[in-house]
């Protein structure tokens, strides 16, 4: 009996205490912030148009003694098309120039295309320089030489001999060789030949007379050096 006053004043006491210490502690609030959501939409996903297919798969081949034919992929609906504008037709006050411009080329008739074209014309052979020249005394030397009951020709050449290299060599021959060079002037024709064309292209040929002796004599601007007596030369 006794022990449950004391617990009961004991509890008294206490509750005072707790009510106090209740009422003086500060509750906690939590702060709260409103915020907007935003009112644009939010743009598509990258490959939305993109149809539905596989790409790491190619198509399958058709099977042997298949018939059917493979799948088709659906197609994508494309958009119409829109007429284009006509062209405008060409304005009045258009330019002469244009208007030639656009005229139509004159068509040939079938005769004028048939006909030849001109041919041009051929080029005008002008005539070398002879390959050695004569002078009067000369042509008249050999005119009395070629005058003979068996006619034949002179052929002017160059033999190795001398101290210099190279002399004059005249000889008569029945008929000119393949390459032989023909010289003809006052109705008097000299060969030339072929091996000594280089040696004596250019020369002239003239006849020399004195108490000594008589023979042809050659003023041959290709030599550069020649022996005392004039008998050979070198080119």
């Amino acid at each position: 009996m006794f022990a449950t006053r004391s617990v009961a004043r004991v509890a008294l006491r206490r509750a005072p205490n707790a009510v106090r210490y209740f009422s003086s502690s500060r509750p906690v609030a939590v702060a709260y912030h409103s915020y907007t959501l935003p009112t644009h939409n939010a743009p598509p996903p990258r490959g939305d148009d993109v149809p539905e297919t596989s790409i790491a798969q190619p198509d399958p081949l058709p099977k042997v003694h298949e018939t059917r034919p493979p799948p088709q992929q659906p197609q994508r609906p494309q958009p119409p098309q829109q007429p284009q504008p006509q062209q405008e037709a060409p304005s009045q006050n258009a330019t002469p120039a244009t208007q030639k411009a656009s005229a139509p080329a004159p068509k040939l008739n079938e005769k004028e295309a048939q006909k030849p074209k001109a041919a041009r014309p051929r080029p005008k052979l002008r005539a070398r320089k002879a390959a050695m020249k004569l002078t009067p005394a000369a042509v008249e030397q050999l005119r009395e030489l070629l005058d003979q009951p068996d006619p034949k020709l002179i052929k002017v050449g160059v033999r190795n001999r001398g101290c210099s290299g190279l002399a004059y060599h005249l000889e008569y021959v029945d008929k000119p060789g393949a390459f032989d060079e023909t010289v003809e002037q006052d109705g008097v024709k000299v060969l030339i030949d072929s091996k000594a064309l280089f040696s004596i292209i250019g020369s002239e040929m003239d006849w020399a007379e004195d108490k000594l002796n008589q023979r042809f004599v050659f003023r041959n601007p290709n030599i550069k050096e020649q022996c005392g007596c004039g008998e050979s030369f070198m080119v």
